[in-house]
């Protein structure tokens, strides 16, 4: 496993030459504004073998399993909740890693939210599972940022719960057993751990802000993916925390797919290999997939010869979250020519965060380049986070600059048409100083494969997958 320090990720990665060149990309690409609404069990194509593919929707829109179509806050206050979700993980790295970061390691000035309903609006992918015996179907949220898995449970003190279906009742199911509070698996919780109850049951609680947290018991169940596919004895928190009073936030729990010993991928590495992957569907409007046990990137056979791939690398101290070493943009077709050195401190990539952070000195290039291929398009005036906006008023399709990130090894990864805008704004924002990592978010991996193969430590992308 590469595990390094976060400081060492792209010294680490300065070895892999280029292989491929942005400028073979086309230069421009069309952006229909009002897709069609294309909903299916499996819209796409996964290259997974002997593994198990689940059906995966934005958890807003007409193809989501979710009674809710609409979000129930605003666009502006979503990317503010975005923002503090990338402020979050920023300061927990820090923290990790040994370094104060920019506030000295102090608490940021920044409102973190105080109910895990709000911490958790910017998680948009869900998929659907089975729990216990008899399984209930379970709507949960999938994050690559998180290790424990957890599901709203019965009883639930502090209503209203928001469950999406039925809450989950571990005495109805003839296979839940909480843990002992003297179990490994409880143990292993480590930071998660919350001590125990009256009855020495395992506590665990995971907190996503300073005030934000689920807590409940600790325990396992039957985990039905498919017809097929059942995990025996998956280890997951019985959530009993209110989760944002007032918020229509209807999800059953969260799916952890971080590095970490609890997580999805870490439990079911026996029976997948430790190896997954997702497509994020181009729009709320369609739907993509999530496998477990995809084939390894170097594979070559069903398909998984269409990745282009890069070195995925760790920081020992926090393996929960996956990076890679980004190098460069390209915009039409042409590389921004940044130098190293300001993608010194590496790219998380993050299922759960949305839009992409980049260095301000990588932000301001791409802008710059992006604006100047947009010249046909009246600009309009910054909102929220971003300051890149234009004015598409009566058009239904618009064509905008092709932009690539080129990663360490040589992957060029094209972004599809509806990863480079958010509404009408190009989707990238600068970070706070140049010293922080970037984040790749889910807006701009929409329509790839993203390939996990955590146990080769690579990434893999193949583009058009859903």
């Amino acid at each position: 496993m590469a595990y390094v320090s976060l400081a060492l990720l792209l010294l680490l990665c300065s070895c892999h030459s280029f292989v491929a060149h942005a400028g073979d990309e086309q230069s421009y690409k069309v952006l229909d504004l009002n897709p069609r609404v294309v909903c299916s069990e499996r819209n796409g194509d996964s290259s997974g073998g002997g593994g198990t593919t689940l059906t995966l929707n934005h958890r807003y829109g007409p193809c989501s399993p979710v009674p809710s179509e609409k979000r129930p806050i605003s666009d502006e206050e979503l990317l503010r909740r975005d923002q503090l979700r990338a402020e979050y993980i920023r300061r927990k790295l820090s923290r990790s890693n040994g370094t104060a970061g920019e506030d000295g390691g102090q608490q940021s000035k920044v409102t973190v939210p105080t109910t895990l309903g709000t911490s958790l609006d910017t998680l948009e992918y869900v998929i659907s599972v089975g729990l216990g015996s008899p399984a209930v179907k379970q709507m949960m949220c999938i994050d690559t940022g998180s290790d424990v898995s957890w599901v709203q449970c019965k009883p639930c003190p502090i209503p209203p719960c928001h469950a999406a279906g039925s809450l989950f009742d571990p005495a109805a199911s003839s296979t839940y057993a909480a843990f002992n509070c003297s179990a490994a698996a409880c143990k292993q919780l480590g930071k998660h751990a919350n001590g125990c109850d009256s009855k020495s049951q395992c506590q665990y609680i995971v907190r996503y802000g300073d005030d934000s947290n689920t807590t409940g018991t600790y325990g396992s169940d039957k985990l039905t993916l498919s017809a097929s596919d059942v995990v025996e004895g998956f280890q997951f928190g019985c959530s009993h925390a209110e989760l944002g009073t007032g918020m229509n936030d209807k999800i059953d729990g969260l799916m952890g797919l971080g590095g970490g010993a609890q997580s999805l991928v870490s439990q079911t590495a026996a029976n997948y290999g430790k190896s997954f992957s997702y497509c994020l569907p181009p729009t709320a409007a369609s739907s993509g997939f999530l496998t477990l046990g995809a084939r390894s990137s170097g594979g070559g056979g069903n398909g998984t010869s269409q990745f282009v791939t890069t070195p995925m690398l760790r920081v020992k101290e926090s393996p929960t979250f996956y990076f890679a070493a980004l190098k460069d943009i390209a915009v039409g077709g042409k590389k921004l020519g940044l130098p190293p050195s300001v993608f010194s401190a590496g790219s998380l990539m993050d299922s759960g965060t949305i839009i992409t952070r980049l260095p301000p000195t990588a932000y301001s290039a791409l802008s710059s380049a992006f604006q100047a291929g947009m010249k046909q398009y009246k600009k309009a005036q910054p909102s929220s986070i971003f300051d890149t906006c234009f004015d598409f008023t009566g058009l239904d399709k618009i064509t905008i600059p092709a932009v690539a990130l080129v990663f360490s090894g040589g992957a060029v990864v094209d972004l599809d048409a509806h990863g480079i805008l958010h509404r009408s704004c190009l989707a990238f924002a600068p970070n706070a100083d140049e010293k922080t990592f970037s984040t790749i978010g889910n807006v701009q991996q929409r329509t790839f494969e993203v390939l996990y193969d955590v146990g080769s430590s690579v990434f893999g992308f193949r583009a058009g997958a859903c």
